[in-house]
């Protein structure tokens, strides 16, 4: 079971499905090749704690290089939750709500089981929806770096 905690509410999740874990491993690859130097691309278990009250386990984060030697981090790039039937409430709207109120400059959510990907980026202090993806696509990123992500179950 997966525990975040966000200003004293639990909240405890299943433990990721295969599909999830596949759609992970895929963009994890897609993103660790053209990731530089100053940045690195980590995997849960690396906590997001951007305050004291709030502890979140994002599945992949993008980070500068000096936070990601630490478990904990306060400072990312970019936050990507990939969406499941019993987390798609919370990353959809309670994460996206807490990723923007905390300035996170991009958040991805991968829904693992429609395969499309939903790209927001931070603009004026809030996140502007800048794709969504289906299978087979491809999103060309500048933020946190420049980076073609496809959209597919398998790898490459």
């Amino acid at each position: 079971m997966r525990h975040e905690v966000v200003d004293g509410l639990l909240i405890v999740s299943y433990p990721p499905s295969s599909v999830h874990q596949q759609a992970l491993d895929n963009l994890f690859a897609q993103l660790t090749g053209p990731c530089p130097e100053h940045l690195e691309v980590l995997r849960e278990p690396t906590d997001f704690r951007p305050s004291d009250q709030r502890r979140l386990l994002p599945d992949l984060l993008v980070v500068p290089s000096e936070e990601s030697t630490s478990r904990r981090v306060a400072q990312v790039a970019l936050v990507v939750e990939v969406i499941q039937p019993t987390t798609r409430m919370v990353d959809q709207l309670l994460k996206r709500a807490l990723y923007e109120e905390t300035g996170v400059p991009a958040y991805w959510m991968l829904d693992a089981e429609e395969m499309t990907l939903t790209v927001l980026e931070m603009e004026g202090g809030r996140y502007v929806e800048r794709a969504v993806v289906g299978e087979g696509g491809v999103f060309e990123a500048e933020v946190p770096f420049p980076v073609r992500v496809g959209v597919s179950r398998s790898r490459g």
